[in-house]
């Protein structure tokens, strides 16, 4: 069922249950509810309700259960909730409420049951409560289930909490509570069964009294600051099934600190054990042997633990994961390991193992994912890694495996996320076989001692983004046929020994990002359909035997972006490369001669008389002309008329965009050969759109860069009604501006926002940042924009982003840091702008910085700035902030990029992490773009080729 709920419920004066659950209903609760004296069940959840509980529910003074979970509720919780004296369970699960928690709820005598757990809420919910857990809740004598998780709760646990002795769940996971846990716990709290503290601040030892809670089943103590030992008596009561202290400061050094482990093999239930990111040291004990056969997961990873995986691990049969990466093991990989047919998950990497890869590891037919790198791996890869047919990620790099690549594994199709066999001692040529691989990622084959050619049929790959054979011996030409492979975006060859041409076909990689082909010796002159290679950001072509000019466009035309040293051979190019200048051939200087002696004479007499001719049209001409200088003269003349008949009339129907000084359409320029264009007409009504005109036409004329919007020509004239007329010409953007993407509007613009991946989102903003680098450093004067927002970013056909709007732009004089004093209050849009722009600072490269963090931060959470969430000194940077050490963190990303796969958490936190640091208020503490753009850089490769820690089932929280 679905709609509102009539107010007409209020007459039925003698419901005593009234269950509306797992419907569709909206709209807000009826306060005519509160007639409703004899109501004592009222279940609610799993509707869309939003607004506020109405207040008139206190009336409802037989209420036993008060249930409104899962709905979209806002406001306060009322405090009117505490006058329900019988209330037995108030469940108000994953709503949005901006609220504290009211310490009238100490005033139901009678609960059992408190849950208000934010932690999965709707979109932007996890920031529901906040303030101190008021220490009225501890007179609740009645109390059994307390769970406040997935909130904004600060402060101490109230003392009085543990004293609610028939408490059996403690749930104040992921919010900001610290201090430390009373010793006597254990005692306190004897029917504890699940105790859920992760994503706080405490600190302190985890009290050995927990031992004495008989009935305790889920100990999630993770993401804490707990140190000291584990209770070596943890285990005894052998109820625990689920046992997570990750990321904690937990110590052991010796046998006596590890022997928790011993009473954990009490624990006949136990499914899952992690313990990583810890401070845990000493020898792995025999006694991980004897856990539970039930036992599913085990996570050790990031501690200090030596000595061997001992081979009695094979008893876990039910094991499906099993992380010890980054730890002290040393000896080699147990046999018996190939006994667990559940595996799905195997870590080792970053430890001191030696010895060969066991071929039993073939009989782990369930595996996905294999992690052996960073050890002292030696011999040959064992060709029974191609009967794991569900293998999808194979990590073999920094050993010392020899042998050549073995055909099998070459045969796995699920292989999709990568293969990484680098830094080795690999030899023979790669087998043809590897055109197999058509949905692997990412290939890595560098640092080995691999020869023979390139196979061509590597061009069946065509999923292929990241490909690396450098450091290797291999020779012959580049396969042409790699043009197969459109989704390549990293391409490294070299340090090998390729000869011929760079292949033509490498114009058809658009979307390759990286090309190092240095230290090779390719020889011939650089293909000029590389200039159209528009993806491009990198470009590696130095010491090889190329000659002749070097193209001009394109990559080209940033001096930063291609390295072509150790090729004496070329000439040209831009005058930051330090090369010769082509010398011209022959034919050319006759042909400059004769054009001299043949034209230079005309032109000259035609100069000085239509010198003489404008001299006389100025003393005779009496219309008013504008007096500011739109664009040079290199740039195509237009008149009203072409724009006029190019936009129809300017036409409502060819409108793309509306802004501050203007409009812009849609045209087709006869002028230009009928090209497509976007043309910007500035109300010159509107205060400040002359100076904006003036201003984008002084920016525009002068700076050069593939994510900067290119104007074609500019029109300044007299419209039909003799009304001063000026407008810009741009190249048009097909995917229009990045703010219809991230907030659309129609139902058009909805449906194609759901193609805007994470790996778009962090293209655009390599792309945002590669222009403003550039803008500040780059170019000639330096620049600052003032105005990076979403509207102000275009996107053309291939989803490259243009940054555009320079009408605030400010040219820099002296240090690159700071301009003249704006004559502008503030410059830029609300919500963009750096609060030191607020109190009249100057405009600064660190003002765009601020604005370019702020916009990251848009892009990940698809949340304006001014959002009306945004209110009592909430701000978009604080919400990130707030949550992004948390388990609530994924909570507030957008979730259309959670639903796409190769989204890793750690990108979207580094992203995260960058737009924090961008945004801090003191401009002196922001980094510059030269900083922004190489770490937005190196979040896109690790996205592309990182080591990507493995995904854990969920957590009970």
């Amino acid at each position: 069922m679905a709609g509102a709920i009539s107010p007409a419920i209020g007459n039925l004066t003698f419901l005593r249950k009234l269950l509306l659950m797992e419907n569709g209903f909206n709209g807000d609760i009826p306060k005519t509810i509160g007639h409703l004296h004899r109501l004592q069940h009222l279940n609610m959840s799993f509707n869309s309700l939003h607004g506020s509980i109405p207040a008139s529910l206190a009336n409802c003074s037989k209420l036993r259960v008060l249930d409104f979970n899962a709905n979209k509720l806002t406001g306060m919780i009322p405090v009117e909730l505490g006058y329900l004296s019988k209330l037995d369970q108030l469940v108000l699960d994953n709503n949005s409420f901006v609220s504290v928690l009211p310490s009238s709820l100490g005033n139901l005598s009678s609960l059992t049951i408190l849950s208000i757990n934010c932690g999965l809420g709707s979109g932007s919910a996890s920031y529901c409560l906040h303030g101190n857990i008021p220490e009225e809740l501890g007179n609740l004598a009645k109390l059994q289930l307390i769970d406040v998780s997935g909130n904004m709760l600060s402060g101490t646990m109230p003392p009085s909490l543990f004293n609610l002795s028939l408490l059996h769940t403690l749930a104040v996971a992921v919010n900001h509570l610290h201090g430390k846990l009373p010793p006597s716990i254990g005692t306190a709290l004897p029917h504890l069964e699940a105790f859920k503290l992760a994503g706080n601040r405490f600190t302190g030892p985890i009290p050995v009294s927990l031992s004495n809670a008989s009935s305790l089943a889920v100990v999630e103590l993770s993401k804490n600051n707990f140190s000291g030992q584990i209770p070596p008596e943890i285990g005894r009561a052998g109820n625990i099934w689920y046992f997570n202290l990750e990321s904690n400061q937990l110590e052991a050094n010796d046998a006596r600190d590890w022997m928790f482990m011993d009473s954990l093999t009490n624990c006949s239930s136990l499914q899952m054990l992690a313990l990583d990111e810890n401070k845990l040291a000493g020898e792995l004990p025999t006694s991980i042997a004897n856990l539970s056969t039930e036992l599913k997961q085990i996570y050790l990873g990031g501690n200090r633990i030596s000595g061997s995986l001992t081979s009695g691990i094979k008893n876990l049969v039910n094991l499906f994961a099993l992380d010890m990466i980054d730890n002290q093991l040393s000896e080699t990989i147990p046999e018996g390991i190939g006994e667990l047919q559940n595996l799905q998950f195997f870590g080792l990497s970053s430890n001191r193992i030696t010895g060969r890869i066991p071929a039993s590891l073939g009989n782990l037919t369930q595996l996905t994912s294999l992690y052996l790198d960073d050890n002292d791996l030696e011999g040959p890869i064992p060709s029974s890694l191609g009967s794991i047919q569900r293998l999808n990620e194979l990590l073999l790099s920094m050993n010392r495996l020899n042998g050549s690549v073995p055909v099998e594994i070459l045969n796995l199709s699920y292989l999709s996320n990568f293969i990484v066999l680098s830094d080795n001692f690999l030899t023979g040529s790669l087998p043809t076989e590897v055109g197999r691989l058509r949905n692997i990622r990412t290939l890595l084959l560098s640092h080995n001692k691999l020869s023979g050619e390139i196979p061509t049929t590597i061009s069946g790959c065509v999923s292929l983004e990241v490909l690396e054979l450098d450091d290797n011996m291999i020779q012959g030409a580049i396969p042409p046929s790699l043009r197969n492979m459109r989704g390549l975006q990293i391409l490294d060859l070299s340090n090998n020994s390729l000869s011929g041409s760079i292949p033509q076909s490498f114009g058809s990689l658009k979307g390759l990002q990286k090309l190092l082909l240095s230290h090779n010796n390719l020889s011939g002159s650089i293909p000029t359909v590389m200039e159209d290679m528009t993806g491009l950001m990198y470009l590696d072509l130095s010491y090889n035997n190329l000659q002749g000019e070097i193209p001009k466009k394109g990559i080209f035309s940033n001096a930063s972006a291609i390295s072509v040293t150790g090729n004496p051979g070329l000439c040209g190019g831009l005058p930051q490369i330090h090369l010769t200048t082509c010398p011209l051939k022959t034919s050319e200087k006759r042909t400059r001669w004769r054009l001299l002696l043949t034209v230079g004479t005309p032109i000259a007499c035609f100069i000085l008389f239509s010198s003489f001719a404008f001299l006389i049209y100025k003393r005779q001409s009496r219309k008013r002309v504008s007096s500011e200088i739109s664009m040079d003269s290199h740039f195509p003349r237009i008149t009203y008329g072409d724009l006029l008949r190019a936009t129809g009339g300017f036409s409502n129907d060819n409108i793309v965009g509306r802004g501050r000084h203007g409009s812009v359409y849609k045209g087709i320029l006869e002028t230009l050969n009928t090209t497509t264009v976007a043309v910007k007409v500035f109300n010159l009504a509107e205060q400040g759109a002359s100076r904006s005109f003036s201003s984008e036409c002084k920016v525009l004329r002068t700076v050069r860069h593939r994510n900067i919007i290119k104007v074609l020509t500019s029109c300044s004239s007299i419209d039909s009604r003799g009304h001063d007329f000026k407008a810009l010409v741009y190249e048009f953007m097909s995917n229009g501006s990045l703010e219809t993407w991230l907030h659309p509007q129609t139902e058009e613009e909805q449906h194609k926002s759901q193609s805007l991946t994470f790996i778009h989102r962090l293209s655009i903003a390599i792309d945002i940042a590669d222009a403003l680098e550039y803008l500040h450093k780059g170019c000639q004067p330096p620049m600052v924009h003032c105005d990076i927002k979403p509207g102000n970013i275009l996107l053309d056909n291939e989803m490259v982003a243009h940054v555009a709007d320079f009408g605030l732009a400010k040219v820099l004089s002296g240090s690159s840091r700071a301009s003249s004093r704006s004559s502008i209050a503030i410059r830029g849009s609300i919500g963009y702008v750096p609060p030191e722009y607020g109190v009249g600072g100057q405009a600064t490269t660190s003002g765009d910085v601020y604005s370019y963090g702020i916009l990251l931060l848009e892009m990940l959470t698809g949340k304006r700035p001014a959002d009306d969430m945004f209110r009592n000194g909430l701000t978009l940077r604080k919400l990130v902030e707030m949550q992004i050490s948390s388990e609530g963190f994924l909570n507030i990303v957008d979730p259309l990029m959670l639903s796409q796969n190769h989204t890793s958490k750690e990108c979207l936190l580094s992203v995260a992490r960058l737009g924090l640091s961008c945004s801090i208020d003191s401009p002196y503490e922001r980094p510059n773009m030269v900083e922004v753009a190489a770490t937005m850089h190196a979040i896109k490769i690790s996205n592309l080729s990182g080591h990507v820690p493995p995904l854990r089932s969920i957590s009970p929280v």
